[in-house]
């Protein structure tokens, strides 16, 4: 069962806009021994793109052309996709808690999983390309039972 946002989050739901990136993209798992490579040549994209170095790995997410682009680079790659890149469009206050789980919530109902950024300001996430139509339609959904209520 879908989590609900409580009385205090409805407004920050119904002030989100949603922004769904056109493009697919794909999520990349290089070697951490790769990361030099993969800061030079992640300088030369645009758009939505991240790059999280871990201790044992680089994450990539980037748009799927772009990895075409640069896939011989990294023989060693792992990949999976494609995706669609869904940005909830509101500044959200870092002590804010709870916001993707009602988003996470919605999905796993849906039988539709997500990889979860966040950035300093806004919270993103991938859905496989096949369920984006569905997803964007369930958040879309949220966002208008909030406005409804909070009128």
């Amino acid at each position: 069962m879908s989590k609900i946002p409580s009385k205090d989050m409805m407004p920050i739901f119904a002030s989100t806009e949603l922004k769904i990136h056109p493009q697919d993209y794909v999520i990349v798992s290089l070697p951490v021994e790769e990361k030099d490579n993969a800061l030079k040549s992640f300088s030369l994209l645009s758009s939505f793109s991240s790059i999280t170095i871990d201790y044992e790995e680089i994450s990539l997410i980037l748009k799927e052309s772009d990895w075409k682009i640069l896939l011989d680079r990294f023989p060693k790659s792992l990949c999976e996709g494609p995706y669609r890149v869904i940005t909830f469009d509101i500044v959200l206050d870092l002590n804010l808690v709870g916001f993707l789980s009602v988003i996470s919530s919605i999905l796993a109902d849906e039988g539709i999983s997500i990889y979860a950024v966040s950035t300093y300001l806004r919270d993103h996430i991938l859905v496989k390309s096949k369920d984006a139509e569905k997803a964007i339609l369930r958040f879309k959904e949220l966002i208008e039972k909030c406005k409804a209520t909070i009128l």
